[in-house]
């Protein structure tokens, strides 16, 4: 299977916590699956963290090394399939995450139930 960790999931990932649910968390451990993180959830985790409203590593191309995770950079084919999604969410970091998951056939790891509005295969964390 492949995946495609929205930013929070990663987030819990990678701080262990509690919120991410045991089957979602089984399934990114799952060395079997390819996990991708998009560059767009760097941008954003970047973003969050010079406006003070977000801890996150330092280094996070290392820890994704460390964990095997993927890095899935933004391609001008996935901004062009921004086109083709109704406004059903607002946020662009999302929209992105949504528009990649469809051109590159991924299964979107998420908690926000409304990105499954869109069409793309969801997994509940």
């Amino acid at each position: 299977m492949k995946l495609l960790l929205d930013t929070q999931v990663l987030l819990w990932w990678l701080a262990d916590s509690p919120h991410l649910r045991q089957a979602a968390r089984s399934l990114i451990a799952d060395g079997n699956n390819t996990i991708y993180v998009s560059a767009a959830s760097a941008w954003e985790i970047e973003i969050k963290r010079a406006l003070g409203k977000l801890r996150a590593p330092d280094n996070l191309e290392e820890t994704l090394a460390r964990e095997r995770f993927l890095e899935l950079p933004v391609q001008m084919t996935h901004t062009t399939t921004l086109r083709t999604l109704p406004p059903v969410h607002r946020d662009p970091f999302d929209r992105l995450l949504v528009a990649q998951a469809q051109f590159e056939r991924l299964s979107l790891v998420t908690s926000d139930s409304v990105l499954g509005r869109y069409g793309v295969p969801i997994i509940s964390a």
